[in-house]
């Protein structure tokens, strides 16, 4: 098992000073002081600034963000998501504010940001004792973390305070939110100045592995440019299969508030170019010896995992919980989250993504170790192997649990350390093949390329003689189907328009989760402490 850094001790010291544990009843933007060691005097040399840059990745690991919350909130509000009613009855039922750690993204985003600021104002100022390609690569970390940390915001809560500088350098707690066009533009100059700072995948200076490197500030680049392209499109028309009966229903995109009047046309064509250099880059791979080789441990930082949640087995801090809540075996003795029997039926037969990444076959973490096959429908394949008879009672059974987070170092302890996706390449395909398709009225040949490249990885039938909207739905669907799980699917369907006529088309999904939204549950609602310290934020989020 690799460490986080070369020097874990390193990144809890800093944890230490920069106060790690940032809970959601302090105010959101609350920072806290290095003890006794001002930035004059700790900011003298490398050795400094590579713990200063660890304590900002900290921020990842707390109760605030992918020790739970994050991945909470943003995984299980989608149309493809069941699961266990005492899990999913908050956030995964539209409840947000009944989820303890409602507040969780808002105050761990800003305290990313915060240490950010700290990072890019002082390692700058550091004259000596320190390699100069590792000073700004440290600096353009700073950058990309932030940039992170505001794409994220922005997505989940609209307009939202911009902060440039650290508190010590403007200590005013009351700024105002920025319009959702200015986020994204102080985000894209952040990107920028990332990916100019940054050093390639592969250079010995570049940094350990779960560093950002310059492809993953050019991959989020592209994101970004593609968030804002769809969610400025007006009048465009996209089917999603689903409702009750699973059918194919199109509907007319709305616009993203915020991103009213911007040339779509334009983000489209800045997404596909930096999507396609980034491609020519050929610094990352694609696994294609076997779809199953993505999740294994010793794969892990490889290959298309460009930029990934960092664990540790045998530590407090560097482990999550998402083996034991997305895993048939778990300390649960099987899995509180698993995806819908209609998203199933959306993949081909012969598609690895199922084949290998459902969980077909599996014994309970219980005493008498019950053995469970899914889909019930399939029984004549997975009911009886290798002589062993598996259970499935044709309702509450059928569970599509993937195996995505199931290889860690002992699945029989909550906490373990299953590595979180934050970025694989395959996204940067699909980003060149929606924006290319966005850009003439016909899918062109390269749309097909970047598409079936993913198709033919995953041994699915390639796609041809699609109309643009076809092609336009065809990518939705393909990304729900990559990406399941790895907190995606919201976004795609914020982005485009249609999140609340999918989760309403459906209304009470399977296993009775509540999938009815309203226009509130477009954005998360501003936790009530930064509401009471930020004077100049006089309103929450549209009904909150």
């Amino acid at each position: 098992m690799k460490r986080l850094f070369k020097n874990t001790i390193k990144t809890i010291v800093i944890a230490t000073l920069a106060g790690t544990t940032v809970t959601s009843c302090k105010k959101a933007l609350e920072e806290k002081p290095y003890s006794f060691l001002s930035p004059n005097n700790f900011y003298k040399n490398e050795n400094d600034a590579k713990i200063a840059i660890n304590g900002v990745y900290n921020t990842l690991y707390s109760w605030d963000l992918y020790k739970q919350p994050f991945w909470n909130m943003t995984v299980l509000d989608d149309d493809h998501v069941s699961g266990a009613d005492w899990f999913l009855g908050t956030t995964g039922a539209g409840n947000y504010q009944g989820y303890w750690g409602v507040d969780g993204p808002w105050v761990g985003l800003y305290s990313m940001i915060s240490r950010a600021n700290v990072v890019i104002e002082n390692v700058s100022k550091i004259e000596q004792d320190i390699d100069a390609e590792v000073k700004e690569r440290i600096i353009g970390e700073a950058y990309c973390l932030r940039g992170w940390a505001y794409f994220q915001l922005v997505q989940l809560y609209g307009a939202v305070p911009l902060r440039g500088k650290s508190l010590s350098e403007d200590p005013n707690p009351n700024v105002p939110k920025s319009p959702v066009k200015e986020v994204y533009e102080f985000i894209i100059e952040d990107f920028k100045k990332a990916e100019q700072m940054l050093l390639p995948e592969g250079n010995p200076k570049s940094g350990e592995p779960g560093r950002v490197k310059r492809g993953v500030a050019k991959a989020f680049l592209a994101k970004t440019y593609l968030t804002m392209a769809s969610g400025s499109l007006s009048g465009a028309q996209i089917s999603v299969r689903g409702g009750q009966d699973n059918n194919l229903y199109t509907y007319t995109k709305s616009v993203v508030a915020g991103l009213e009047g911007l040339d779509s046309r334009v983000y489209f064509e800045l997404a596909r170019d930096k999507a396609i250099e980034l491609l020519g880059d050929n610094e990352y791979s694609l696994f294609t010896a076997s779809w199953k080789d993505i999740w294994k441990k010793e794969n892990r930082n490889k290959g298309e995992n460009m930029w990934e949640l960092q664990s540790l087995a045998g530590t407090d801090l560097f482990t999550n919980n998402l083996s034991a809540y997305f895993s048939a075996f778990s300390t649960f003795g099987r899995g509180a989250v698993w995806f819908t029997n209609n998203h199933y039926r959306d993949y081909e037969v012969n598609d690895l993504r199922v084949l290998q990444g459902v969980k077909h076959n599996y014994e309970m973490n219980n005493a008498s170790k019950t053995k469970y096959f899914y889909p019930s429908w399939e029984a004549a394949t997975y009911k009886t192997i290798g002589g062993v008879t598996y259970n499935n009672n044709g309702t509450t059974d059928d569970r599509a649990y993937v195996i995505k987070y199931e290889d860690v170092a002992d699945p029989t302890i909550a906490n373990s350390d299953a590595f979180f996706p934050l970025l694989r390449y395959s996204e940067v395909y699909l980003i060149a093949a929606e924006a290319e398709n966005e850009l003439s009225s016909t899918p062109s040949v390269k749309a097909y390329e970047y598409l079936n490249e993913i198709r033919g990885r995953a041994h699915a039938s390639l796609v041809s003689n699609l109309t643009q909207q076809e092609f336009r739905s065809f990518v939705l669907a393909e990304r729900a189907r990559e990406f399941v799980f790895e907190g995606i699917r919201r976004f795609d369907l914020i982005r485009w328009g249609v999140y609340l006529q999918v989760m309403n088309k459906i209304s009470a999904g399977q296993d009775n989760i509540s999938k009815s939204r309203s226009e509130k549950h477009l954005l998360f609602p501003i936790p009530n402490g930064e509401m009471l310290s930020n004077e100049a934020i006089k309103e929450n989020n549209k009904f909150w």
